[in-house]
């Protein structure tokens, strides 16, 4: 999958485990995870092969961030990511296609959203 970046620092972080060493340090577990969820979005060709991964637990997400989709990192930390197909592929129905979701955005490397 191809993945873009909503910010150049978060492109950074994810290219240098330095950086990201630096950013989380004392946290190396949300290291791992950071690097393991971008390596399994990199390796897949469409969003729905992530559902053979239930550890990532992938889901959507509602209210002001429908159209978001959020990955599993640690405690309540979350990868926040967005489909960058043009257009943003839909089923009938009006749900995403995660079939035809083969580009992604990244908003946001490890953001708790629940509080």
């Amino acid at each position: 999958m191809d993945i873009l970046f909503n910010s150049d620092k978060d492109r950074e972080l994810a290219n240098s485990q330095q950086k990201l060493e630096k950013k989380y340090q004392g946290n190396p577990n949300r290291i791992k995870l950071i690097r393991s969820r971008l390596d399994l979005l990199r390796d897949i060709s469409n969003l729905a092969m992530i559902r053979n991964f239930p550890q990532a637990n992938c889901h959507e997400l509602k209210g002001n961030r429908k159209g978001q989709f959020a990955v599993k990192l640690d405690k309540g930390y979350r990868l926040i990511f967005e489909s960058a197909n043009n257009p943003i592929p839909q089923k009938s129905d009006g749900g995403l296609d995660w079939n035809k979701i083969t580009a992604i955005k990244i908003l946001s490397l490890a953001e708790d959203y629940h509080d």
